[in-house]
């Protein structure tokens, strides 16, 4: 009797489950059919007007496709805008796995404008291997800085980052002993929970230190710079992303935290304005640095990315005319391929020039008027490897930040999901679901790791070349490869301009 009683159960079930499956048929294809209908009978779509039903496969592929290419098709140096090798060589750096390679270079050395260190032929022995030195920045501040390490987190704001991000930046930069720039969305508790040091960035719209009508607000500004953690200021004229247009945070990611730090309404789309109302000419910029240094007795700055190359002059020109004092303490230059969470795509492709470019630029400029020394230079866009920092301090940076390459520490695979709230490693997502797969403490750790090697990969080319500090490599170091296919020193390519 039980054997029967087992067999009706298992025959109900099976009776069910055939009448499911019939009714998911039925429903599919009446699905099929209405979608048909409407595909064939809609104007806006050709595709799927020409090809019903099927033709709304092609959105799915189109999602999908990024994905696939980054997995699949893509080989190891071709995908944007970072391509497998160099993302995997910050996941085993971060990991602290093994980060030697066999066979031979899958990087095309033929390439114009590809970069070749130029090796000593007595490089200094093991027992003197590269140092670096502290560099002061500031150093007519009442508080100046002088950080040792040349590599550090670039402004990435909370709003655009998930606070399990933010903190495991905060913790890892403690470890690694770098700076983190707090981005334009203001100071969070976040950046403050692992005690390491902070820039703190003035954006446009003045998040954090703003008053209801979006002025500087002299106060709030003031308590943020008692804070013993935050070192310097840095106010941003414009970034590599987007040059000539504010920051953007769409109302998805604006919880009540988030509009609590920054001043603002929650829900609603976060836009900064394309540059600051009281900053019209280079004189204002210059009245605005001294008033934000003379708050907050600390060094203060000015990040911007490059356009019209003529405009150093004009604010160099304004700086020796008042006197050197009066210039910022470093200038931050972004690259027009910089990162960023929501950006138009018009401004991301065509406006503002390269690092490559830029650099060269400004370092020669600033060094032909004789404010290489009380400027200081911090590069930044797209550098995540050692030879991309490496490369950036033969040019004449002082310092390199990183964004994303310390995003691609926390996990990050580039799902390109910044702006839709959607992350799916927790990063740029303020869905709690998807922040529970990032854990700030083992996150830390690899941040610092990544810090660790990224500075020891660039100590490495620095002791190939015969140096025995990093700071000590000049344009001398390294050639660049020409359209002939053949290299010629950056020296000779970027002759410097000494003042």
């Amino acid at each position: 009797m039980e054997v029967n009683g087992w067999m009706s159960t298992l025959l109900t079930i099976a009776q069910w489950l055939v009448a499911l499956f019939i009714l998911a048929l039925i429903i599919g294809v009446v699905a099929i059919g209405v979608m048909y209908v409407v595909d064939k009978h809609q104007t806006r779509h050709t595709i799927r007007r020409n090809f019903p039903v099927i033709g709304r496969f092609r959105y799915l592929f189109e999602h999908l496709g990024e994905f696939f290419r980054q997995y699949f098709y893509a080989m190891d140096r071709e995908e944007m805008p970072f391509n497998r090798a160099q993302r995997s060589w910050v996941y085993r750096a971060a990991k602290n796995a093994d980060r030697t390679l066999a066979f031979g270079s899958t990087r095309d050395l033929t390439k114009n404008g590809t970069i070749i260190f130029a090796n000593s032929a007595y490089p200094h022995q093991e027992e003197e291997k590269t140092q670096p030195e502290p560099v002061t920045i500031g150093p007519h501040c009442e508080q100046p800085y002088s950080p040792t390490s040349y590599f550090h987190i670039s402004g990435m704001s909370y709003g655009a980052l998930s606070p399990v991000a933010v903190t495991a930046l905060s913790k890892g930069a403690k470890l690694a002993n770098c700076w983190l720039n707090t981005g334009e969305g203001g100071l969070s508790p976040y950046h403050l929970a692992g005690g390491c040091d902070v820039v703190f960035q003035i954006g446009t719209a003045k998040y954090g230190v703003r008053t209801s009508s979006g002025e500087l607000h002299e106060g709030k500004l003031r308590d943020i710079a008692s804070k013993r953690e935050v070192k310097m200021f840095e106010i941003k004229l414009s970034q590599g992303a987007k040059p000539g247009k504010g920051g953007i945070l769409p109302g998805v990611k604006v919880n009540q935290k988030i509009a609590e730090i920054r001043g603002i309404p929650v829900g609603e789309d976060s836009i900064s304005p394309n540059r600051h109302p009281e900053i019209s000419n280079n004189h204002e910029l210059l009245d605005f640095v001294e008033r934000v240094r003379g708050i907050t007795g600390k060094p203060t700055g000015i990040k911007f990315v490059m356009g019209e190359p003529n405009w150093i002059d004009e604010l160099v020109s304004a700086i020796n005319e008042r006197g050197h004092h009066c210039a910022p303490d470093f200038i931050t230059l972004d690259s027009a391929d910089g990162g960023t969470g929501s950006a138009p795509q018009p401004l991301m492709d065509y406006v503002g020039l390269k690092l490559s470019e830029s650099l060269p630029i400004l370092v020669d400029k600033l060094s032909a008027a004789g404010l290489k020394e009380r400027i200081r230079v911090i590069a930044s866009g797209k550098m995540i490897t050692p030879a991309d920092v490496a490369w950036a301090i033969a040019i004449g940076a002082d310092f390199v930040v990183s964004a994303r390459g310390f995003m691609f520490s926390l996990g990050c695979i580039q799902a390109m999901q910044c702006n839709k709230n959607t992350c799916p490693t927790g990063i740029t997502t303020h869905d709690r679901d998807l922040q529970r797969g990032l854990d700030p403490t083992d996150k830390s750790v690899r941040v610092a790791n990544y810090h660790k090697f990224l500075e020891y990969g660039v100590n490495i080319i620095a002791h190939s070349c015969g140096v025995s500090d990093p700071r000590q490599l000049n344009r001398r170091h390294a050639r660049v490869v020409t359209h002939t296919g053949d290299s010629i020193s950056l020296a000779e390519r970027y002759p410097p301009k000494n003042s």
